[in-house]
């Protein structure tokens, strides 16, 4: 387990990179032939992503029923996505196959999120490295950085000067 830091810190991320957020929806719990592939196959997919330090994929926060991911690119994100020898392509064809008669029986989504360099904020409290703050660069909160609307001038412009 990671170890807490007591302080509050904030992250940095050095350059452009992209949130995607993807999830399925089970809805009808019955029909676990149709869901539990879904379901299984992501699990496959994120180690496939972190044993490739070339991927682009910097790293993810699984939930239920959303994983955060953290891409360096979008272009990285796609060459994945579209790559037909890695886990996603047949995984992708394989849910069209078996809910080709039966979308609404497992809903999948995704939301994708290009961040420009120092358009983000983020706070952590008595947290282990998580989210932003473990793909980039965990810095102490203090002088400048106090509130979310300083973190965001801070990291959009380093010289602005806060009063």
């Amino acid at each position: 387990m990671a170890k807490v830091i007591p302080e509050r810190m904030t992250a940095e991320v050095e350059g452009e990179f992209v949130i995607f957020l993807i999830g399925m929806r089970i809805n009808k719990i019955w029909k676990v032939h149709k869901w539990l592939p879904v379901f299984l196959a992501m699990p496959r997919m994120i180690k496939e992503l972190q044993a490739d330090p070339n991927s682009g994929f910097l790293g993810h926060v699984a939930g239920i029923p959303v994983i955060v991911q953290y891409w360096r690119s979008f272009e990285a994100l796609e060459a994945y996505a579209r790559s037909r020898d890695k886990e996603h392509w047949p995984a992708w064809v394989n849910f069209n196959k078996r809910l080709s008669n039966s979308r609404g029986d497992v809903g999948i989504w995704h939301e994708t999120y290009k961040v420009r360099a120092g358009e983000y904020e983020a706070i952590y409290s008595g947290m282990p490295p998580f989210g932003l703050g473990e793909v980039g660069k965990l810095v102490p909160i203090s002088g400048r950085r106090d509130s979310a609307r300083s973190r965001l001038v801070e990291n959009s412009n380093p010289a602005t000067t806060l009063e």
